[in-house]
């Protein structure tokens, strides 16, 4: 048996209840979105960080040599060069990536004044500032790590230097990287807005 006033919903109501559930999930990747794009700068930050952190500290304990080369738009590649006179080739050992929307790069209205600029390393201009390995790495910058803890190019140079990431559209969510040469030290940075002017804090 049928009861009289029992019936299913009609197309149109369908259709309303649909439009109301896409307009709520399209405002909510609205203001979700900067968060999302917040946490890749994050993750490129930690990988970044890491991967300095992780292999100078193996060089120090493993008495050997690692290089570091970053490339734009987001990849580290990490070699193992051994001694020996004449010494070896490098060899690839790991290659790491960082989020597909963040990138090695500067934006305009980064600070470019030696007094502001991360560690007063480089000129904010160049997202990869590093000296060239142009013995190995045919000109690219590259960071040398080697046992006693510091940060080289590849004729023996220490290596001040700075790298910077970001989402082209997220401003303050742009982070950098130091390292300083004669100790290898490393340390991050995120950019503020600091009364109307964008600052590097370190992290």
């Amino acid at each position: 048996m049928k009861l009289k006033n029992s019936r299913g919903f009609t197309v149109l109501e369908m259709m309303i209840v649909f439009t109301i559930i896409a307009i709520l999930v399209a405002s909510s990747l609205v203001i979700l979105w900067p968060a999302f794009e917040g946490d890749h700068s994050t993750q490129a930050y930690d990988t970044t960080v890491e991967v300095f952190r992780k292999f100078r500290n193996q060089a120090v304990a493993q008495s050997r040599r690692y290089i570091i080369i970053p490339t734009a738009p987001g990849t580290l590649t990490v070699q193992y060069w051994g001694g020996g006179t004449p010494a070896p080739a490098p060899v690839t050992v790991y290659t790491y990536t960082i989020p597909n929307d963040i990138k090695f790069q500067v934006l305009a209205g980064f600070p470019t004044a030696a007094t502001a600029v991360p560690d007063g390393f480089g000129t904010g201009a160049t997202a990869i500032q590093f000296n060239a390995c142009a013995v190995l790495e045919g000109g690219a910058p590259c960071v040398v790590f080697y046992p006693d803890g510091s940060a080289q190019d590849d004729v023996g140079n220490f290596n001040n230097g700075v790298i910077y990431m970001n989402n082209a559209s997220n401003f303050y969510g742009s982070r950098a990287v130091t390292v300083e040469g004669a100790t290898g030290r490393i340390r991050g940075w995120r950019l503020v807005n600091q009364a109307g002017v964008a600052t590097w804090a370190q992290q």
